[in-house]
């Protein structure tokens, strides 16, 4: 029993020397600084805000905005929220970051493959293109294509006239707007319908030529459903769109749809520059896949184009996607740079002018930052979906 009672302490006493035990104290004293930290600063911070009459709340959420945005996607006028006021800039922001995505990685991948054309003159002016675009800010690249180029297009009445109704001017694009009648929804269910075929198709031709080697004609099908069967409804329910043509009315356009220049300024700079480095991912990628593939492709017969097409880009893919995704995040957040050029994005219609109005900088700031951590952790997410697709599964 003696023995007990000595053994008793000694195995408390070690247990304070223990590294698993240490680690574990170290972490919660850790966790408690930094959260003391956080109140003391929330705290200070709450005093000085009361000190200076900012307001604390979100109270000016429901408020009235007072101010007019000239490019919305979602309804608003001057007697809306400063809440709807934050969705106009959160739509904005991802119209352009979305369509920036599309535009760059098409860029970036002819530019890309261009960089390795044995044609001199191709290869060389893709890497002219790179060189140059990729060394330039890209603050003085929207700068440029805001004020030199589209601002410097004629005036209304002086529109460059292209087909189809389309007009020119220093004020942006205007495009007949179309306007959808009764009917349009069967359409656009048919068009649901066959991009759903689609996806299926696809899927069964993969599986078909994994399992015999087989390749289907996967494109003209997919071209033929998506146009044939969209058009065959729209036949048959009488056509239920129309045309609205614009017209010059006084010193501007009426009716149609305006692209304004901040868009297509914002929207060209983002593309051009982000496809740059992503032209450079992709020379990189198709370069890292051995040269054996390509001589085994042509062994069997392929032609360049399929070889580039079914084996190479393939491969490169598990190469190419990880730093694409830094790229794509690069080029959303980028497009806060719209605040010099005018386009109503998220940074300027809520971190500037709601900011400017309400005073409530800290709540306006948390938001604003708050909405791009989302955005970037929901595309991270998305990409590493896609890249599990395209990784090596090692057996």
């Amino acid at each position: 029993m003696s023995d007990v009672l000595l053994a008793a302490p000694s195995r408390r006493s070690l247990s304070l020397h223990d590294a698993k035990v240490r680690g574990i104290i170290y972490q919660l004293l850790l966790a408690v600084s930094l959260l003391a930290l956080a109140v003391g600063i929330a705290v200070q911070t709450a005093s000085n805000m009361r000190a200076r009459g900012i307001p604390l709340s979100f109270g000016f959420w429901n408020e009235a905005a007072g101010f007019d945005i000239n490019q919305t996607l979602i309804p608003y006028d001057t007697l809306s929220t400063y809440g709807q006021a934050f969705w106009v800039g959160v739509v904005n922001t991802l119209y352009v970051s979305l369509l920036g995505i599309v535009l760059a990685t098409v860029l970036g991948f002819v530019v890309g493959i261009a960089r390795l054309s044995p044609n001199w003159i191709v290869s060389k002016v893709a890497a002219s293109y790179v060189e140059i675009i990729r060394n330039i800010p890209l603050l003085l690249q929207l700068l440029f294509w805001y004020n030199a180029v589209l601002k410097a297009l004629p005036a209304p009445r002086a529109s460059i006239e292209l087909p189809g109704g389309i007009y020119l001017n220093n004020r942006g694009l205007i495009i007949p707007e179309i306007q959808l009648y009764e009917g349009a929804g069967t359409v656009e269910l048919a068009f649901l319908a066959a991009t759903i075929f689609c996806g299926a198709f696809w899927s069964y031709a993969r599986r078909a030529q994994n399992r015999t080697g087989k390749q289907l004609p996967v494109l003209w099908v997919i071209l033929a459903a998506l146009i044939g069967l969209p058009l065959i409804v729209f036949l048959l329910v009488g056509s239920p769109v129309s045309f609205v043509m614009p017209e010059l009315k006084g010193f501007n356009y009426r009716g149609g749809h305006q692209l304004y220049p901040e868009f297509a300024a914002l929207l060209i700079g983002l593309s051009v520059y982000t496809a740059s480095f992503i032209a450079e991912i992709v020379r990189s990628g198709i370069q890292a896949v051995p040269k054996g593939q390509t001589e085994a492709a042509h062994a069997l017969g392929l032609a360049p184009g399929k070889t580039l097409r079914l084996v190479i880009v393939p491969q490169a893919l598990r190469i190419i996607i990880p730093p694409l995704t830094s790229q794509y995040l690069n080029l959303t957040k980028n497009s806060s740079l719209a605040v010099f050029i005018g386009y109503p994005d998220l940074v300027q219609i809520f971190a500037g002018t709601v900011l400017n109005q309400t005073g409530a900088a800290v709540q306006v700031m948390a938001i604003t930052l708050s909405v791009y951590l989302a955005i970037s952790l929901v595309m991270s997410m998305a990409m590493n979906t896609f890249n599990q697709r395209f990784a090596i599964v090692e057996r």
